[in-house]
């Protein structure tokens, strides 16, 4: 198992986080018994995966319970860091929703009780909350990092001015500033690298990556002449929503061609493309069974050649979006790495047009 820094702190996590969102969960998105969540986080724990993310909104917070009973025991909480999320509505009460002071320091206090420990190691906002003022949801989260009861914070579902407001904010008071971002990115739904990915690059983020199969699009077992039967998309989940299934099909036709081609699953190939995306750190793999989580940690020894990668990368790549088709035709000059890692794929496409 290889590890990265999160962001520009100390802390390495495991390319691969063990994601809980099925921990006594529905039929709809898995719903794992506390028996099988033991032996899911075994084998995770013994593949070296160090990193095991939650939220307090997880079938209302039996995720988080489930995951503190199986830590608690047999030393897994020494081997384990435990992320965790809050924004939701908890409650009937016009507080138990959103990232006010209040909501925030009560759900860390009542996920800390659920999650049967002291100190949550990433305490991720789980979405934007425009009806608060970012410089409070920073400050609450700055003290719940001085008070002890976290050690880093991160941001999830953000757009890029969210982001850098937050983190502004953040900075001018010389508060912690978020470590980490959360976000949606794979192979179907590449938005994330308009803003999320370049902001990850220059501002020092972790990029932490949930559904990176499309809610199980991408796993390989889904054709262009049969399409899924199964799965969350058919029990009405929609994230992520698919605006265009001829396109997506594409993207499956080369994922299936290099994952038969290399006798592996098309899960391991779409998980190994985003291993190799500029500024990804980690990447989320959930399963209903133990079958799913074992082909899932495979992926982590899984590497695509160049050419294999530069056909997903063809396939897969969204339109170029203004302003960035418009820098592209006019400040090829001054551009950054940064900037090149969004626009430079495109610059042959634009001559030729």
């Amino acid at each position: 198992m290889d590890y990265r820094y999160l962001g520009r702190s100390g802390l390495k996590v495991s390319v691969l986080t063990m994601g809980t969102m099925t921990f006594g969960g529905s039929e709809k998105i898995g719903n794992t018994s506390p028996e099988d969540a033991a032996r899911q986080v075994d084998m995770c724990l013994d593949a070296g995966i160090n990193l095991y993310d939650t939220a307090n909104v997880y079938n209302a917070g039996v995720s988080e319970e489930i995951l503190g009973d199986v830590l608690k025991e047999s030393g897994r909480r020494q081997r384990a860091l435990v992320a965790t999320k809050v924004r939701f509505k908890m409650g009937d009460g016009p507080n138990e929703i959103g990232l006010s002071r209040h909501h925030i320091i009560a759900q860390a206090e009542a996920s800390l009780k659920r999650l049967k420990t002291d100190v949550i190691d990433l305490y991720q906002v789980h979405e934007w909350d425009g009806m608060t003022p970012v410089e409070e949801t920073m400050e609450a989260l700055d003290s719940l990092v001085r008070s002890g009861k976290v050690r880093y914070i991160g941001c999830s579902n953000y757009s890029g001015w969210h982001i850098m407001k937050a983190l502004m904010a953040a900075e001018k008071v010389h508060g912690q500033r978020f470590v980490s971002q959360q976000i949606h990115y794979s192979l179907h739904s590449r938005d994330a690298e308009y803003e999320l990915v370049p902001i990850t690059q220059d501002q020092g983020l972790g990029m932490l990556i949930w559904s990176p199969l499309a809610g199980g699009l991408l796993s390989g077992k889904y054709r262009r002449d049969s399409g899924p039967e199964s799965g969350r998309h058919v029990g009405g989940f929609r994230e992520p929503p698919v605006y265009d299934w001829d396109q997506l099909y594409s993207v499956i036709d080369v994922l299936v061609a290099i994952a038969e081609a290399r006798g592996v699953s098309g899960a391991q190939v779409a998980l190994s493309w985003l291993l190799g995306r500029p500024g990804v750190t980690s990447v989320i793999i959930g399963g209903r069974n133990e079958k799913q989580f074992a082909d899932n940690i495979a992926a982590a020894r899984f590497k695509l050649s160049d050419d294999e990668r530069a056909r997903l990368d063809a396939v897969s790549r969204p339109p170029l979006l203004y302003p960035y088709w418009h820098q592209s035709f006019t400040a090829q000059d001054r551009l950054s790495a940064i900037d090149l890692d969004l626009i430079g794929p495109y610059a042959e496409e634009f001559k030729r047009g």
